[in-house]
């Protein structure tokens, strides 16, 4: 029965996630200001969507083979990502826009960053995680920063002012960048050891 409101909950989440992420395009296509391409460069929109749609599939199958449980991880660390991210650089800038309505701004940066990493401290993965899966986790946000910075550099439009160099120099946001990867690394070392040490746990009950 547990196991079951767990997954209610996960579809409820999942479709809260993406009526927000929809939310913003219609919204912002009835103004006159959608971009597409700008749209889908922002990374919490793209986690966010990740996060909707694993949950409604994770929620439905209850798929707990070791390649959906990796993927999981990563779309964890993502939403993490999203959630600390934004209180520390984003949050207090008033002369940001951050989403289209103030909705769409609690959901997407404060309820499904808390509900996806919540849901990866209480439920961790059955088996195991070996350490080698933070490689993978982690080159997601590379390619990310990497893109951002070339294609704002060509068409001259950054989704976050701390990725703008037109905004503070090139040294400040390899600084920020630096800083933020060292957040990462930490970020997913530790979301792969509770699941260690959960698979440790219930090894040892077994025993």
């Amino acid at each position: 029965m547990k196991s079951l409101h767990a997954r209610y909950l996960r579809i409820f989440f999942g479709l809260l996630g993406w009526s927000a992420v929809i939310t913003e395009v219609v919204v912002l296509m009835n103004q006159g200001v959608f971009n597409p391409s700008n749209f889908f460069s922002f990374f919490t929109i793209l986690s966010n969507i990740a996060a909707a749609s694993f949950l409604l599939y994770y929620g439905v199958t209850n798929d707990n083979s070791r390649n959906v449980q990796v993927t999981r991880g990563a779309i964890t660390l993502y939403m993490l990502m999203t959630g600390v991210i934004f209180a520390l650089l984003l949050s207090g800038l008033a002369d940001v826009r951050l989403t289209a309505i103030a909705w769409d701004n609690t959901v997407l940066h404060y309820i499904m960053p808390i509900v996806v990493v919540l849901d990866w401290m209480l439920n961790p993965p059955r088996n195991r995680l070996p350490v080698s899966v933070v490689k993978f986790w982690i080159l997601f946000p590379i390619i990310y920063v990497v893109y951002t910075l070339l294609r704002g550099s060509i068409v001259v439009w950054y989704p976050y002012p701390f990725l703008n160099p037109q905004m503070s120099s090139y040294t400040q946001v390899t600084v920020t960048s630096i800083v933020i990867a060292l957040f990462v690394f930490v970020a997913a070392f530790f979301l792969q050891r509770v699941g260690t040490i959960k698979y440790k746990s219930v090894a040892k009950k077994r025993s």
